[in-house]
């Protein structure tokens, strides 16, 4: 479990334009319902990158493909994301999906899962592969982490010095998977923070948040909402279909333009600065995730980034930028100023 004082809030001007990165967690298609299989290697969505690129190409976005190992591994799906990447137009990160990943010491169970429950040594191991193949196969290497099921802790961020990587995009912030033996990210929000024993690297954390007239009781009471004892009167739902509280994502994924304008333009009010578009690979062919099941959903779910994008740099008057160029503003550079917090995690933000 992460400690309280493990990360460094960085404060970012109020003057600063807000900045738009985007974040793929690039991988095989799955069923995400079944058991965890290590033969799910297929990697036939990423060519389907292509049209992404398309959409976000005339903003000036540079994608960054978290990829993980059979994405890697695989020549075919490996050539088409290095050709974007050395033509400069998206960078290449590494995402640990254990499962598949080798080497394979641990026993394939939903606990194992997760990055953080594998043991050091292990989680050590398949990191380096994954690096491994990335420079191998693709001819960059990686500089960005996102680890799989958003199992990041302690040992990663040691992994994560060791291989010499800058960026983690594994914080989700207001969601806890302890239910799982997964981490817990209760009490994190979006702001970007520091971290590292050695050397300071840049925790990036997905763009979640709250909006609504309660959104000032964010976290406390979607908390209470969610009891179980709730769930079969829909307390979450009714909260969001009333206007009262909604917890929403930056994504594409289970979440509608208009929820992604409200939040961004809440958590800009509140002073976040930089802002995570994060989304799935096989979620750009139909018929691979439950967010994507049709021709006209793809166009629908393309439609979405491509309206949200010219609404960012539009009415909000924002800039894109990548993980790894905010690494080095922030700091490399030394531009931002990191400052400890004693008693949250990532400092908050009003909510």
């Amino acid at each position: 479990m992460l400690r309280p004082e493990f990360f460094q809030s960085i404060v970012e001007p109020a003057a600063t334009r807000p900045k738009l990165f985007v974040i793929v967690d690039t991988e095989e298609e799955f069923d995400w319902s079944a058991p965890f299989a290590r033969e799910n290697v297929s990697v036939t969505a990423i060519p389907e990158t292509v049209r992404l690129q398309r959409t976000v190409d005339p903003y000036g976005l540079k994608p960054t493909y978290v990829v993980d190992y059979p994405v890697a591994a695989t020549t075919s799906s490996a050539q088409v994301l290095a050709a974007f990447a050395h033509d400069d137009r998206c960078r290449i990160g590494a995402h640990l999906h254990p499962w598949v990943t080798p080497p394979f010491d641990e026993p394939l169970t939903p606990r194992m899962s997760f990055g953080i429950n594998l043991g050091s040594k292990i989680e050590h191991a398949k990191i380096a592969q994954l690096t491994e193949a990335i420079v191998s196969n693709m001819g960059v290497r990686p500089r960005v982490y996102k680890a799989g099921r958003y199992g990041f802790g302690e040992s990663t961020a040691t992994i994560l010095e060791s291989l010499g990587y800058d960026v983690d995009a594994s914080v989700i912030p207001h969601m806890d998977f302890s239910h799982e033996d997964g981490p817990d990210f209760s009490g994190f929000n979006p702001q970007p923070a520091t971290f590292g024993e050695g050397r300071r690297l840049l925790e990036l954390p997905c763009t979640v948040g709250f909006t609504g007239a309660a959104r000032k009781m964010g976290e406390s009471l979607h908390r209470a909402a969610s009891a179980s004892w709730l769930q079969p009167m829909r307390a979450v739902g009714i909260l969001a279909r009333t206007g009262a509280l909604n917890r929403v994502m930056l994504s594409p994924e289970g979440n509608t333009l208009d929820e992604m304008k409200a939040l961004t333009r809440s958590l800009h009010q509140d002073g976040l600065r930089s802002f995570a578009l994060t989304f799935h690979s096989p979620s750009l062919k139909p018929g691979c995730t439950r967010y994507v099941r049709t021709q006209a959903e793809l166009d629908a779910f393309l439609g979405t980034i491509d309206r949200f994008c010219g609404f960012f740099f539009g009415e909000l008057g924002g800039e894109p930028t990548t993980a790894d160029d905010l690494f080095d503003n922030l700091v490399a550079n030394g531009r931002g100023s990191g400052h400890p917090l004693p008693n949250s995690p990532i400092p908050s933000l009003q909510s």
